[in-house]
């Protein structure tokens, strides 16, 4: 195997990677995508991905770290949640990875619900913000995945054409 195929594998495999990193919050989904990317326009010394295409790539990248932020942010605020609801959410997230598919779906709304009742809110308050952020992280997972796939999308044409 020669040392540019090499390139182009790591590069599809940050690309893999940072896709499944768009719905596990450990990995930096996204930055891992464009990173791949980088590598492969750079193993093929961008004769078919040039400046303009990294240069969008890298805007929507950027994008993508501020759509991760507003949309946790944004379902957060919507249902007037606690700085301590928002930090169960974050670790409710982390937490849920290591229960699999519903760990990461349930995590932030347990996560967010238990900062609300550390809070001293009531039950039925602190069920809402456990919702509203829940939703906000769900938002957020999807533009993310959708930014990656847009992206994928913009690196193939460019390749292409």
């Amino acid at each position: 195997m020669d040392l540019q195929t090499l390139y182009y594998a790591i590069a599809v495999i940050l690309v893999l990677v940072g896709i499944a990193g768009t719905i596990l919050p450990a990995l930096p989904g996204l930055p891992l995508v464009f990173a791949g990317m980088l590598l492969g326009a750079w193993a093929g010394d961008f004769a078919y991905i040039g400046v303009p295409t990294l240069v969008v790539l890298g805007v929507l990248t950027a994008f993508s770290l501020v759509v991760d932020f507003w949309a946790t942010a944004l379902g957060a605020k919507r249902v007037g949640a606690s700085g301590k609801a928002v930090a169960g959410a974050v670790i409710g997230t982390f937490v849920g990875i290591f229960f699999g598919p519903i760990g990461l779906f349930a995590g932030p709304f347990i996560g967010a619900l238990a900062g609300e009742l550390l809070h001293g809110r009531d039950v039925g308050q602190a069920t809402r913000v456990g919702f509203g952020t829940w939703l906000g992280v769900v938002f957020g997972t999807v533009l993310k995945l959708a930014l990656a796939f847009t992206m994928v999308g913009l690196f193939v044409l460019a390749w292409v054409f």
